[in-house]
């Protein structure tokens, strides 16, 4: 019996640029060259460019393209002082090592055992007294996180357009709901979709479908909006008209797929939607 190799990345990047259209028509020149001029006037790092002229349908969020992490800094600062800013970066990395490294072993732990079992282990690499109270101070930082500054004026601009908004994230639904309704936007979403519902984890291309299916509309008629790199290329390679918020002007990951636009903030992905 034959079986069917995987694809490899060359031959999915092969794909996705045989399926573009190779033209590039008049309107479409005249939206990229507005949108240039728009970046240097900003004084961008990170271009704004067009999601495309197929109308857009829905806006799926990553959670923290919405919630601000710095909050969790913040505690860890008052419990850690100068020692904070180096265990908030290393447990960052590592819980999200731990969700990788389960899914490759074929086990799960959700972002909650992930996130508690990498912050004990980071603890005790930087030598630090991680007690009971104060683990349990760090991990229920997660539970009231604050919006970025533009989200919300972004959040109700993008409704009056009539597009459908949702979260996909790797969050549990206890870390999603408690944010939402904590910050009172509980009724901008039509969903708020934790991949914890499939025991997976983005960028497994069955999480990026959840959103497909909840909200039961064509991948391409969605925009999602990724807050890491990596999930910009996650989403890209699903298929998704992809915006990054790269609030912190990173380079692009060279994992092969790349986001249709991107901006160092929400506002820009107003610009983006638009074009």
């Amino acid at each position: 019996m034959n079986h069917l190799k995987p694809r490899t990345v060359a031959e999915l990047r092969r794909q996705h640029h045989s399926s573009q259209s190779m033209k590039t028509t008049r309107r479409e020149f005249t939206t990229l060259a507005a949108a240039a001029v728009t970046t240097n006037l900003l004084g961008l790092k990170s271009p704004i460019r067009a999601l495309g002229n197929k109308r857009r349908r829905a806006i799926v969020f990553d959670a923290f393209a919405i919630f601000d992490p710095n909050a969790i800094k913040l505690v860890a600062e008052e419990l850690f002082e100068e020692k904070a800013v180096k265990l908030f970066d290393l447990w960052r990395a590592k819980q999200f090592e731990y969700q990788w490294l389960h899914t490759l072993m074929g086990t799960y732990a959700d972002f909650w055992l992930c996130a508690e079992d990498s912050l004990t282990v980071v603890a005790k690499s930087l030598d630090l007294s991680l007690t009971a109270e104060k683990r349990d101070r760090l991990m229920n930082s997660y539970l009231n996180l604050q919006t970025w500054p533009e989200v919300s004026g972004v959040l109700r601009k993008l409704k009056n357009e009539n597009l459908l908004l949702a979260f996909l994230s790797n969050a549990t639904n206890k870390i999603l709901q408690s944010n939402v309704k904590n910050v009172g936007i509980s009724d901008l979403f039509e969903q708020v979709l934790s991949t914890d519902s499939l025991k997976t984890f983005k960028p497994n291309p069955k999480a990026y479908q959840l959103a497909v299916d909840a909200l039961g509309l064509a991948k391409e008629e969605i925009v999602f909006v990724a807050f890491a790199g990596w999930d910009a290329a996650g989403a890209k390679a699903f298929g998704y008209p992809t915006f990054w918020m790269n609030r912190a002007s990173l380079p692009t990951e060279q994992l092969g797929f790349f986001p249709d636009a991107s901006g160092t903030n929400l506002t820009h992905l107003i610009s983006s939607v638009k074009n």
